[in-house]
C-alpha cells in the first residue's frame, strides 16, 4: 500500500498537494475523502476538479447526493452522502453504473455507504492542524 502525506498551509498550496495527490493515484477513479465536518473535503475536491481540468462551479452535492462536471469530455462524479439515511438511498440513485463506470468518482462521508466501495480506492483523510492548516494523509488501497 503506498501512502504519503501533505501538509497543507493554506488555500495557496491546495493545487500543488491536488498534483501530488493525482500523481499517486496514477489510474485510480475512486477516492474517498474522510475528516471532520468543515475540514476542508469539498474544498480539496475542487482543486482536484480544477487540476484536472473543470472549468465551471464545483461545489457540494450535500441535497442531491452526487454532481457530475466536465474534466475535458470525461465526466467526474462528486458525491456527499452525509444525508442518506440509509444505504438503500445509493442503490436507489444507482452508485454502480457510477463507481463502476470508469470515470472519476469523489466519495465524500463514505462510512454512511461502507461495503458499497470498491475494491481498489484512494483513501484521503483530512486532519485540521491549525485554521488553515491540515495534514492530508494518502492511501492507495
Amino acid at each position: 500500500m503506498e501512502s504519503i502525506k501533505i501538509q497543507v498551509n493554506g488555500l495557496t498550496e491546495l493545487d500543488l498537494a491536488a498534483r501530488k495527490i493525482l500523481d499517486l493515484a496514477a489510474h485510480a477513479h475512486i477516492f474517498i475523502f474522510e475528516g471532520d465536518m468543515g475540514a476542508g473535503k469539498t474544498t480539496l475536491i475542487k482543486s482536484l476538479a480544477k487540476v484536472m481540468g473543470v472549468t465551471e462551479v464545483v461545489s457540494s452535492p450535500t441535497f442531491s447526493i452526487v454532481n457530475e462536471y466536465d474534466a475535458k469530455g470525461k465526466p467526474i462524479y462528486h458525491f456527499d452522502f452525509y444525508r442518506i439515511k440509509n444505504i438503500q438511498e445509493a442503490y436507489d440513485i444507482g452508485y454502480e453504473e457510477y463507481f463502476y463506470s470508469g470515470n472519476t468518482c469523489f466519495i465524500e462521508w463514505p462510512e454512511k455507504i461502507e461495503g458499497l466501495i470498491p475494491e481498489h480506492y484512494i483513501k484521503i483523510s483530512i486532519e485540521t492542524l491549525a485554521e488553515n492548516e491540515r495534514l492530508l494523509s494518502i492511501s492507495k488501497i
